[in-house]
């Protein structure tokens, strides 16, 4: 799928990634989604399909807190206050911990809930403030969503795929 340019490409975008994305969650077993077994964020770590799940849904709720306070003129720390860009896999790290308490159908259920106010939030801006200038740095405000929410949607997939074909679930 091309790099979205726009607000319509920017929504088309991240729905049909997540909803691709959803379609081959749901026919993982539960008890399967919390195997620590597939290459994690950091170099050398192991996840399960619960930690890969808890890094979209604190991706997701990152870029809504992005979005809030740049409505309310509020400065963001980007991407996250204590992390630098250059410490993603220590991100990661804390959102497998923030969500490791959810059971698993609670955390797709959070990650759409996420998913569905970022598409809200789109809605609610024109392709101008979306696509027209700078937001950080050199990116776009519609070119930041998408690398943290239908990017990672896609690449999700492909990981949780092979990680299905080796335990024989596909």
């Amino acid at each position: 799928m091309a790099v979205p340019q726009n607000k319509a490409e920017l929504l088309c975008a991240i729905t049909i990634n997540f909803d691709r994305l959803m379609k081959d969650l749901f026919d993982v077993p539960e008890e399967q989604a919390n195997y620590k077994d597939m290459e994690g964020h950091a170099a050398g770590t192991v996840m399960s399909l619960h930690d890969l799940i808890a890094y979209l849904t604190g991706w997701n709720e990152l870029v809504l807190k992005w979005l809030a306070q740049d409505q309310a003129g509020i400065a963001t720390d980007f991407p996250e206050t204590g992390y630098k860009w250059n410490d993603l896999g220590g991100l990661a790290q804390k959102f497998y911990r923030d969500y490791q308490d959810l059971p698993y159908a609670e955390l797709l259920a959070r990650l759409g809930r996420a998913k569905d106010a970022i598409i809200h939030e789109i809605e609610a801006r024109d392709d101008d403030t979306l696509y027209g200038q700078g937001w950080y740095g050199k990116w776009t405000m519609g070119r930041m969503i998408q690398f943290n929410s239908s990017s990672p949607y896609a690449n999700a997939r492909t990981r949780m795929r092979a990680w299905k074909k080796s335990r024989a679930i596909i």
